[in-house]
């Protein structure tokens, strides 16, 4: 049988479809290296071992953790023969290979992180004292969410708590882990605080938690959020990007809520400082009010004291004006009666008138004038017979 002349592309083709129906997915493990990243989205690198190197190809939004040269790593992908002629990898996925190389991506990414300032403590927010609305991110079949609600309800009481059911380990897990996230950042309306847990496990276990995107999402949040993943001991970069880092999920349902026993003690007490402050208030201004009546009390003493010496003045000035003013009337009234006609006509005096004016010389009444002889007790009428100075009429 003659064989069938076809072209390059066609010849290309057949290959990758062959691969495609023998190797639709292959998982390899190997050594990174010549990693680059080109025009910030392709991602390039071959995966070695001892003897020999396989190119890789994937996107960046693809790459959940940082790798660099000298990584062991686990690739998830299809194999390709480009247009070039050149065999590649296709990477969809890359796990890393050991604890260790878990290790060092992790310190990759958190410098990386932190000189971004993504886990500065002055962005982080404070969590609310009273939540009333609580969104809860974790796997409701977890012995982490059983120990969390229990812990939640001893303590406080009353709070709705929402539940985004996640996985918390595994290839699935992140995705599902920032669906959660970006369902409760759009929920109306928003819950009080996002509480993000998983109960402990090892590094790898815990990975979910520590990939870029669920790290960023976490900073991004615009509901505070809390992080508590594993063991008092544990760490991932969630813990570092949240607001509020707890040791245990028992320790966060501790942090998002007080404790009522803690309060009404507290409120006990409060009120107990009140009342004495209370108290102390009204003592203070029962002295403070004696204290001001007796300074008025001794300021009017001697205005009192004054007034009583000016009215004592008064009386004793109006008692000598009164004295001197009787005495005085008593010697007018002497003198008025020494001065008074009556009081002359008693003594044998007389007053004589004439028509015209009273008579107080002989030459004031001449012969034949009549006159009023004016005595003590009654009057006589008599006339002018001689006039002379030296002689009695």
């Amino acid at each position: 049988m003659t064989p069938q002349t076809i072209t390059v592309s066609e010849f290309l083709a057949i290959i990758n479809e062959t691969l495609n129906f023998a190797y639709p997915e292959v998982i390899i493990e190997g050594e990174v290296s010549s990693f680059k990243v080109n025009q910030g989205k392709f991602i390039f690198f071959d995966l070695k071992d001892d003897t020999n190197t396989l190119g890789c190809f994937m996107m960046i939004h693809q790459l959940k953790l940082p790798i660099e040269d000298g990584m062991k790593i686990r690739v998830t992908g299809s194999p390709k023969v480009t247009k070039y002629s050149k065999f590649s990898l296709t990477v969809r996925e890359i796990e890393l290979a050991g604890e260790g190389e878990l290790r060092r991506a992790m310190q990759l990414l958190k410098k990386k992180l932190e000189t971004e300032g993504l886990f500065d403590p002055s962005r982080k927010r404070p969590i609310p004292k009273f939540p009333v609305r609580l969104g809860l991110i974790t796997s409701g079949a977890s012995a982490a969410y059983a120990d969390f609600i229990k812990i939640l309800g001893s303590r406080w009481g009353g709070v709705e708590v929402l539940l985004a059911d996640v996985s918390v380990q595994g290839v699935a897990a992140p995705d599902q882990i920032l669906g959660a996230l970006d369902y409760f950042n759009h929920l109306s309306p928003p819950a009080d605080v996002l509480v993000l847990i998983r109960g402990g496990g090892s590094l790898e276990d815990l990975m979910a938690f520590s990939t870029e995107p669920v790290a960023r999402a976490v900073a991004a949040s615009r509901t505070p959020t809390v992080v508590g993943v594993g063991h008092e001991v544990d760490f991932s970069l969630a813990d570092y990007a949240a607001d509020l880092r707890a040791a245990t999920p028992t320790d966060a349902a501790r942090l998002v809520v007080p404790d009522r026993t803690e309060i009404t003690a507290h409120i006990t007490h409060l009120a107990g400082r009140q009342s004495a402050a209370v108290s102390a208030l009204i003592a203070g201004y029962h002295r403070r009010t004696d204290g001001a009546l007796g300074r008025l009390e001794a300021a009017l003493r001697y205005p009192r004291e004054h007034l009583a010496a000016l009215r004592q003045a008064l009386e004793r000035g109006l008692e000598h004006v009164l004295t001197e003013r009787h005495t005085r009337v008593t010697s007018l009234t002497r003198l008025l009666q020494s001065l008074d006609p009556k009081a002359v006509l008693g003594r044998g005096y007389a007053i004589v008138r004439s028509p015209q004016r009273i008579v107080r010389r002989a030459a004031d009444a001449g012969p034949g004038t009549p006159l009023m002889i004016q005595l003590a007790e009654e009057t006589i009428a008599a006339e002018v017979t001689q006039a002379s100075d030296n002689q009695t009429i």
